[in-house]
């Protein structure tokens, strides 16, 4: 049963409906890794450039990854903003890169129908900081 009063919430917020509106740490995602994939420019149908490109994120041991051979995880990243797309423009395979943003899940048609693809939208972006040597 969904409630649909109108009595304010914590922080003022309307209960119900209302209520649900996130907030930016509801789906904060934050990231460390090596591009794996260049940065590649796109112009979608409705017109907005997007930069797209891969990160490979070393794999954190966990129960449930205990028993598995895989040390890596490759993450899809897609730069929305201009400040992003600059910051990521940059970069090249290899790079030690932070990224900081949300994940979404893009509906869009390809081939023969729709399709769908979870990525990470970036939010803020620079390259990380390496430990010094010696």
């Amino acid at each position: 049963m969904t409630d649909t009063s109108t009595n304010p919430g914590p922080a003022g917020r309307t209960a119900g409906t209302a209520a649900l509106a996130g907030d930016d740490s509801d789906n904060a995602v934050a990231l460390r890794g090596r591009v794996s994939s260049p940065p590649i420019d796109r112009l979608l149908p409705s017109g907005a450039t997007i930069t797209t490109f891969r990160l490979s994120v070393p794999r954190a041991r966990t129960a449930m990854t205990a028993g598995s051979r895989q040390t890596t995880d490759w993450v899809d990243c897609v730069a929305w903003s201009a400040r992003s797309r600059r910051s990521v423009g940059a970069w090249a395979v290899g790079d030690r890169v932070e990224v900081t943003g949300s994940l979404r899940r893009r509906f869009f048609r390809a081939g023969e129908g729709p399709t769908t693809r979870l990525e990470v939208e970036v939010l803020g972006a620079r390259r990380a900081k390496t430990a010094p040597t010696g």
